[in-house]
């Protein structure tokens, strides 16, 4: 009896010390996260962006708000999970140009986290149907001036990793220029071709290399495009001899086939950006993809 007695004890004993470890181990977590420099960016594109440029800066904290496969931020709604990740957040990341729709609610529920408007340098935008297209990353040059406004902003906020921020900035721009520099020479004759596009996404792509395009909204998940407006796409592309249509690899291509069907056209599938990995390079690589696409259409 005594022994089993003992048994039980020693297992009380060994409960309790589990438990204490365990919870000085979290204690030791929530310490080092406490004192860090918070960082969330909006969505993918944003937080490959930052990720290259806070590389190996001290004692920051870099999280990305919402699911890397959420896609563009349209109507996007913020979940619950979403504002568990700005608690303690110092500052916000966003693309801009409206695409963050949901911002006041964020600053509504959060007034201290400071915003950095990566778009806040851009100059050429393009306005499509009445509404602002937003999806300016598609363009190394555009790419390259977020990438600038997001160091240059981080260096403000957080000025103890200036020196890493900066010097992150020059190493991924210079990787981007050499990329734009191959876009410039391999797709020098593109500017004499025309196409159709049925993603907004490039307009910005096209716009950089001299594509002449005719974009063409659609809902991308479900790609549908009235009777009428499919007539005067086709009636289009046999006019003026169009052969190529642009779409983003993640769309929905039932429209585009339709159009490819009636005209002869072939399709080109484009990288928008918006998804990927969390590799360093992955805008590098999808650009890249890109280039390869677009050699094609000459």
């Amino acid at each position: 009896m005594k022994k089993k007695i003992g048994i039980r004890v020693l297992v009380i004993i060994m409960m309790i010390i589990a438990i204490c470890v365990i919870g000085n181990m979290i204690r030791k977590l929530e310490e080092n996260d406490e004192g860090k420099f918070k960082i969330v960016t909006t969505f993918y594109p944003i937080f490959i962006m930052t990720s290259n440029i806070t590389q190996g800066a001290q004692d920051i904290e870099l999280v990305n708000m919402a699911d890397m496969n959420a896609g563009c931020l349209h109507d996007y709604t913020l979940s619950t999970q979403d504002m568990k990740k700005l608690e303690k957040a110092d500052v916000i990341i966003q693309n801009g140009l409206g695409l963050e729709s949901f911002m006041d609610k964020i600053l509504n529920t959060y007034s201290n986290i400071q915003i950095i408007d990566s778009s806040g340098n851009i100059g050429n935008k393009i306005e499509e149907n009445g509404e602002m297209n937003n999806h300016v990353w598609t363009s190394l040059s555009n790419y390259i001036l977020q990438v600038e406004e997001i160091a240059k902003r981080l260096s403000e906020v957080n000025p103890e990793n200036k020196e890493i921020y900066e010097q992150n900035k020059e190493n991924y721009i210079n990787e981007i220029k050499k990329l734009q520099n191959k876009y410039q020479t391999e797709l020098i004759n593109v500017k004499n071709k025309k196409a159709i596009c049925l993603n907004e996404a490039f307009s910005y792509l096209a716009k950089e290399i001299g594509l002449e395009i005719i974009s063409v909204p659609t809902n991308h998940e479900e790609s549908t495009l009235s009777a009428e407006k499919m007539r005067e796409l086709i009636e289009t592309m046999k006019r003026e001899q169009i052969t190529a249509i642009l779409v983003d690899s993640q769309d929905d291509l039932k429209s585009a086939q339709t159009l490819a069907n009636e005209t002869g056209a072939t399709i080109y599938e484009l990288q928008s950006g918006l998804t990927g990995s969390v590799e360093m390079n992955s805008y590098l690589q999808l650009m890249q993809e890109n280039l390869m696409t677009l050699k094609k259409i000459l």
